[in-house]
């Protein structure tokens, strides 16, 4: 007997998105939420939050990388920081903005995303339950990364910060290789492009990359980390003690 679909976007009732902050919850509390939540793909470059623009869900991505932006009035940007499957996008809600402060974009694409409406969230952080824990958490570990992050900016030299990004981007993606586009790797070292060249360059000839038509492959994460800067080891250590 031929075996029926499944219903697009809809996850066996025994399985659950490889997001952290949902796989994490007691089943009564995900079963809650399971009916809100839509399945849907995701893809480089796609913008899910743009600045001023009204949040109407929050989304936990299954994997890939997104990055989150500060704009400036002529157009340039600069990462603050990003978020994978340990985290959610539109947590400016959690804090009481019904509006996105930033642009939040997809840059390394993985799977898919799971979508939930703002007053869904919102009812269900009310209840104070597990999720109210599990964001209050995620919370905690993405401010200590935006500080580190803007000190990590003023402080290190361009190619340290590359190799702290390179391997957050490699505990999120589980794999060696990846999709990454030069312009996306300038913007968030805050360099320009030639700076981003000679960058990884350096890093190729050392053996600890290879980086080309905008896939980067990590050879050597051990070398990656001797060459970050301290920022690395600091908020993955704080992410460590938060469970995230």
């Amino acid at each position: 007997m031929q075996e029926r679909a499944k219903a697009p976007g809809l996850a066996p009732a025994d399985s659950r998105p490889k997001n952290n902050l949902l796989a994490c919850l007691p089943r009564d509390d995900f079963e809650r939420l399971k009916p809100h939540l839509r399945t849907l793909p995701t893809r480089a470059k796609q913008v899910f939050y743009a600045p001023n623009e009204l949040i109407r869900d929050v989304i936990f991505i299954n994997g890939g990388v997104a990055s989150i932006t500060t704009v400036m009035q002529d157009g340039a940007m600069v990462e603050t920081a990003t978020v994978g499957d340990e985290g959610m996008l539109g947590v400016d809600v959690f804090f009481g903005a019904e509006s996105a402060t930033s642009e939040t974009m997809l840059q390394v694409p993985d799977t898919d995303a799971e979508f939930l409406p703002v007053a869904i969230f919102k009812a269900e952080i009310e209840r104070r339950a597990a999720l109210l824990e599990c964001v209050q958490r995620y919370s905690q570990g993405l401010i200590t990364l935006m500080m580190h992050s803007t000190a990590c900016m003023a402080l290190h030299e361009v190619e340290q910060r590359c190799c702290r990004w390179l391997l957050m981007t490699h505990d999120r993606m589980r794999r060696d290789d990846f999709q990454l586009s030069h312009e996306f790797l300038a913007m968030m070292l805050g360099a320009t492009r030639p700076t981003v060249t000679v960058v990884a360059g350096t890093l190729q000839k050392a053996g600890l990359i290879t980086y080309r038509h905008g896939h980067i492959s990590i050879l050597d994460r051990s070398g990656l980390e001797a060459a970050s800067c301290e920022c690395y080891a600091t908020v993955k250590g704080h992410f460590d003690r938060l469970g995230l």
